[in-house]
């Protein structure tokens, strides 16, 4: 197009086979290495064009010489996973030598004298082509939208008639109200920049520099806030231009009536502007001043932030919180905030004639999971509970759960089983419902995202969505010793799962080091999530029940952009867990036969006392199930933490009580079941009892042998005034005269039921307790 301007439009083919146009990759030591290599995808690319050997067209069999151009870039590319399952490639690049000008112009002799003359105007009191001098020369910045132009800065002068601008390299640059067609002020408020867009007539095209020609015709002046020409526009010049009689057709803007072009042009002037901004220290060395000369550096390190983690593909529906521009957007508003399934099904079929009606309901399943997680021991099943009874009257709550007496780890398979169950069972009613997942303690809570996610049945896996993941932890049950944490827990926190942590600890903890530890590091872990107080999972905020139950936390863009960076692939399930570095495992032992209370309680305080430490082998850390006493009828729920040594002895509710089997389930390192057994035949076995003595008598023994025989006979010289024993001397006693005598029948008594006792004890057979 250039040359046919020229009328060169002949020495096009001679100029291509001159041509040459090569693009290479250089490592961190200068090393040329082939585009080909893996290593390229991340190396600074050069992009050259060089024409040798130009002729002159003036002068035939002369040459002008040669030209050579180049560029240097980053590039970044990401997979787009569509609709379909087919996969699309995304680039973006940012020329890191945008801010090196790619031209150079200057005055000529006579521009220089048309420049001073109209910079004199500036000077003259009197009426000039621009009008009258409003203002006197300040800072100001100059741009356009063309591809050539780079930010300026300059001084500014105000006319009532127009304005002059002079720049060192430009000169002076005149715009008058008969070159303007409009003028659009942008002033977002007092601390930004106030961009003035004078749009021009194609007649002023001959008087500007040529970086300043672009297709919109549009210049910008930009105010720095706080300057004098900030000031002096606002009270001299708005007032005087706004009227009718100037001529500019000034008009007010706001964000919503500016083109992406010139938002960007507000935004890249403003970053300038920011960038140079006092002290000199705390700019340096940031990327303030890079960023207002690559204007696309922004969008290029968020997505190349993205493709430096991995090739796995992003989903297309995902791009517009990834990347939150316009045009993004527009592009992802296919995706769908709430997914339904609409099911038909035929309600009836009414015949007439040759005529049928087919009748049919659309039924709109939504189901919104919340995930509650934790650690054995972190009370999220009592959290559970709590919600379930706090939202009773306005939601019902459905809870996936494992069995309390499973040993067995997170299944996948089982959980999208229970899902298409849970759907099928809610089809008939249609509408929204919520469901509550409780997976094992050792899980991580991404394990859990995956399985919703890669649910098989396509149909069934676009009616869930999960609303919110919320970590369960107890400060005093987090370390297996100083501060070394058990498996998962960090997991469970992690930045971009979980929105929610809540410490079921008692308020008295909180201000205990190991607490105040526990937050430190979880913080550390997830800067975004929200801390919340619930001893043993009971929430006193309304606003912490709703933000536990959530449903869109999950899929907030800062939450979905964590997870993209942190565990390429989780979408697709494709992300590989790791297993914990310690062996943890769990067991279910089943007995028939009650367990003796007292030697249970003291086996179980043996437990924590006897924890050895690393490698941690034959450590017991949570036991739990459901046992039956021999001092009573009732089952019971167990639950003892070694590490916090506290034991939970809670009567079991419900008809299934009286016929449930006694069961345990224990979780540690290098457990086996023989050992275990051999633990729980102590807390059942009965021991021979100990012969009593006086000495060995309890002070309520001892008051319930005088209670018994206090109005025995008294010895000659003793009485009774119904509180105390007097002797004829008036001495007074509280114990009866013969209360030796009574403790010594007592013992008597009681070892003859102790010999009995162990006699049987010694000739009949226990049966084990396993049998």
């Amino acid at each position: 197009m250039t040359l046919d301007l020229l009328d060169l439009s002949l020495q096009r083919s001679c100029l291509r086979s001159r041509c040459e146009f090569t693009i290479q990759a250089v490592n961190n030591q200068g090393r040329i290495i082939p585009l080909t290599d893996a290593e390229s995808r991340f190396a600074i690319k050069t992009a050259s064009m060089s024409v040798r050997d130009i002729p002159d067209p003036q002068r035939p069999g002369e040459q002008l010489g040669s030209l050579v151009f180049s560029e240097s870039f980053l590039e970044s590319s990401i997979n787009v996973e569509q609709e379909d399952g087919g996969v699309s490639t995304d680039g973006c690049c940012t020329i890191l030598t945008r801010g090196v000008p790619a031209y150079a112009c200057w005055l000529m002799d006579s521009d220089v004298k048309q420049s001073e003359q109209a910079r004199l105007l500036a000077t003259k009191e009197d009426s000039t082509c621009l009008g009258s001098v409003l203002t006197a020369a300040d800072a100001a910045y100059l741009s356009c939208s063309s591809h050539l132009t780079t930010h300026e800065e300059g001084k500014i002068v105000f006319f009532s008639e127009g304005l002059l601008f002079v720049h060192s390299q430009y000169g002076s640059i005149t715009v008058s109200r008969r070159h303007i067609r409009s003028i659009g002020l942008y002033n977002p408020d007092s601390s930004s920049l106030a961009s003035l867009f004078v749009e021009h007539q194609s007649s002023l095209l001959p008087h500007l520099p040529f970086p300043l020609h672009a297709s919109d015709q549009c210049l910008v002046f930009a105010l720095q806030p706080g300057s004098r020409s900030h000031r002096v526009f606002f009270s001299k010049v708005l007032s005087v231009w706004k009227k009718a009689e100037s001529g500019l057709n000034l008009q007010m803007l706001d964000q919503e009536q500016l083109s992406c072009t010139r938002k960007n042009l507000h935004s890249m002037l403003q970053k300038l502007h920011d960038s140079q901004e006092p002290p000199v220290a705390k700019r340096r060395g940031s990327l303030r001043t890079s960023c207002c000369q690559l204007p696309e550096q922004d969008m290029f390190l968020q997505h190349f932030s993205l493709s430096s983690m991995s090739q796995e593909p992003i989903l297309q529906d995902h791009l517009g919180a990834l990347f939150p521009s316009a045009e993004l957007r527009g592009s992802a508003d296919g995706g769908r905030d709430k997914v339904s399934v609409l099911i038909l099904r035929v309600r009836s079929l009414l015949s007439d004639g040759a005529h049928s009606v087919c009748v049919c309901v659309c039924v709109c399943v939504y189901v919104n999971i919340n995930i509650i997680a934790g650690l054995p021991g972190s009370h999220n099943e009592k959290l559970c509970e709590f919600l379930i009874r706090s939202r009773e009257k306005s939601e019902r709550l459905a809870v996936y759960a494992p069995h309390p007496g499973s040993s067995d780890g997170f299944s996948p398979s089982h959980l999208q089983q229970f899902l298409s169950d849970f759907l099928e069972s809610r089809r008939a009613a249609g509408g929204r419902s919520r469901l509550l997942v409780l997976p094992p303690g050792y899980t991580d809570a991404l394990d859990v995202v995956q399985a919703v996610l890669s649910h098989p049945d396509p149909a069934a896996r676009a009616c869930f969505a999960i609303g919110a993941v919320t970590a369960c932890v107890e400060p005093l049950a987090s370390f297996m010793e100083h501060r070394f944490a058990f498996p998962k827990l960090l997991e469970q926190c992690s930045h971009g799962v979980a929105s929610a942590v809540v410490f079921t600890g008692p308020p008295a903890q909180r201000q205990q080091a190991l607490a105040q530890h526990v937050q430190q590091l979880l913080r550390s872990a997830n800067p975004t999530a929200a801390f919340i107080q619930a001893e043993r999972g009971a929430v006193i905020r309304a606003e912490d029940v709703a933000l536990i139950l959530s449903d869109g936390s999950f899929a907030q863009p800062q939450m979905l952009r964590a997870r993209y960076l942190l565990y390429p692939g989780w979408c697709r399930a494709r992300f590989p867990t790791t297993p914990g570095c310690l062996g943890l495992v769990q067991l279910r032992l089943t007995f028939s036969r009650p367990l003796q209370r007292p030697q249970f309680v003291a086996e179980c305080q043996a437990l924590s006392s006897s924890l050895s430490p690393s490698p941690f082998r034959g450590n017991v850390y949570n036991l739990w199930g459901k046992a039956r006493f021999s001092d009573s009828e009732q089952l019971m729920e167990v639950s003892y933490n070694t590490i916090r040594g506290s034991l939970d002895l809670v009567p079991e509710q419900g008809p299934e009580a009286s016929s449930s089997s006694c069961f345990l389930v224990f979780d540690g390192v290098g457990l086996t079941e023989d050992g275990l057994k051999d633990w729980l035949r102590l807390c059942a076995k009965q021991t021979k009892k100990p012969k009593k003595t006086k000495n060995s008598l309890s002070p309520q023994e001892v008051k319930h042998i005088h209670a018994k025989r206090r109005l025995d006979p008294l010895p000659a010289g003793f009485l009774y005034d119904g509180q105390q024993y007097v002797d004829v001397w008036g001495r007074r006693r509280s114990l009866h005269p013969n209360m030796e005598d009574f403790i010594g029948e007592y013992v008597a008594e009681a070892n003859r039921e102790v010999e009995l006792f162990n006699r049987q004890l010694e000739l009949q057979e226990q049966p084990d307790l396993f049998d």
